[in-house]
């Protein structure tokens, strides 16, 4: 069945229109026997068209496939047919099945900053697809926010500091610890991130990555990263200038630092203001059990909302 037949295009409440397109594109069943295994079917014969729609509405929601748990899920991404690509990064997470994740396991009550996921390292996914098996009773939201639209306002305001950043870079800096601590967000260890105890193997895979390591007293490690830029252009995309960094979220933190390349600081009123604006810009709807979303990583910074519990939602990642 084409895909165009087989979709209707329905509404949530959160969505907003930009640039003439739905954003997110909600796609529900045209008929009431277009659940699950249809669903996959239809996939695989049509993910360019999948992916087309992606591109253009930069998120596809998903919605009433009666999609039920982590098997069902992984089902869906392979019938997407795009490549695996391993996380690499500090959010705590487990293996569920086939390429199928728990999203970061940081306690609910915290509010994960908006990120493009893996943004730091040399290679990065095209896609994040989100899956929420048990949504939550209140909160735990998934927002996200069109990336060109925070560089678009930044430059409105701040054209010279903006400039001047993509010219010259940016420093990261993060410390992990040996081990894993889910009682924080960012608290995956270097041994579970780089797959190896090993300090030697550790420090070859992380300069594989685009990452120097700094190893500390207590067994800890401190990854510097840069020069990086502040915009990525990518191809696909209209031209658009999307806010490809992590400034805002590692700015000033306990744990880690954005600096100019040469390390001096960025200023913290131009860094409180794009904080702002990406939170202007957001978009976010309530999870329904069963809902997939998928994000062009390239396009959409994401995070989450704190959240009672309980709330389960899994995660692929693909290239």
């Amino acid at each position: 069945m084409a895909a165009a037949d087989f979709f209707s295009v329905g509404e949530c409440k959160g969505q907003k229109t930009i640039d003439g397109e739905q954003v997110p594109l909600v796609l529900t069943p045209s008929d009431d026997g277009n659940g699950y295994e249809a669903l996959v079917e239809v996939l695989k014969a049509n993910p360019e068209w999948v992916e087309g729609k992606v591109v253009a509405n930069s998120g596809v929601l998903l919605r009433g496939f009666d999609v039920r748990d982590a098997v069902e899920f992984n089902a869906v991404v392979e019938a997407l047919g795009w490549p695996d690509i391993r996380y690499v990064g500090p959010a705590p997470r487990t293996h569920v099945h086939g390429r199928v994740w728990t999203a970061n396991e940081g306690p609910l009550e915290e509010f994960i900053y908006y990120h493009h996921e893996m943004v730091l390292i040399k290679e990065f996914p095209g896609k994040v697809i989100l899956f929420c098996e048990v949504p939550p009773p209140e909160g735990g939201e998934t927002p996200f926010v069109p990336s060109f639209r925070v560089t678009e306002r930044a430059l409105e305001e701040f054209p010279e500091m903006v400039e001047e950043l993509d010219e010259k870079g940016l420093r990261y800096t993060f410390t992990a610890l040996s081990k894993n601590d889910t009682k924080s967000m960012r608290g995956r260890g270097w041994e579970d991130a780089f797959a190896t105890s090993d300090k030697a193997e550790a420090e070859k895979r992380a300069r594989a990555l685009g990452m120097d390591v700094e190893w500390l007293p207590d067994g800890g490690v401190r990854t510097v990263l840069g020069p990086r830029k502040l915009t990525r252009v990518f191809p696909g995309r209209n031209g658009r200038r999307m806010w490809f960094n992590t400034v805002v979220g590692m700015h000033g933190k306990e744990l880690s630092s954005a600096t100019f390349a040469d390390g001096s600081e960025i200023p913290a009123g131009f860094v409180r203001r794009c904080g702002e604006i990406i939170e202007e810009e957001s978009i976010q709807f309530r999870w329904e059990k069963g809902d997939i979303l998928i994000l062009d990583n390239l396009a959409t910074l994401h995070g989450r909302r704190p959240s009672l519990p309980p709330r389960r939602v899994l995660v692929a990642t693909c290239k």
